[in-house]
């Protein structure tokens, strides 16, 4: 994989989890555990960073240990 498509699957990443914080803020701890719909709208987001982190090359993930797959 090309350094170029680590930084698109990196941004993908920082992308979705800043969407992911901002939108579980929004609701209480009650409707984090009660709503089904929130609970599989942040499931697919912490997904799609595990699918962009599985595309991060060996090279940038050594540089980053934090980056598992």
């Amino acid at each position: 994989m090309s350094k170029r498509d680590d930084t698109v699957s990196l941004r993908h990443m920082l992308d979705h989890a800043r969407e992911a914080c901002v939108m579980a803020r929004r609701y209480s701890r009650r409707e984090l555990e009660t709503n089904r719909m929130l609970q599989l709208a942040l499931t697919r987001l912490v997904e799609i960073i595990g699918e962009a982190a599985s595309r991060v090359s060996h090279e940038t993930r050594s540089r980053y240990p934090e980056i598992s797959a």
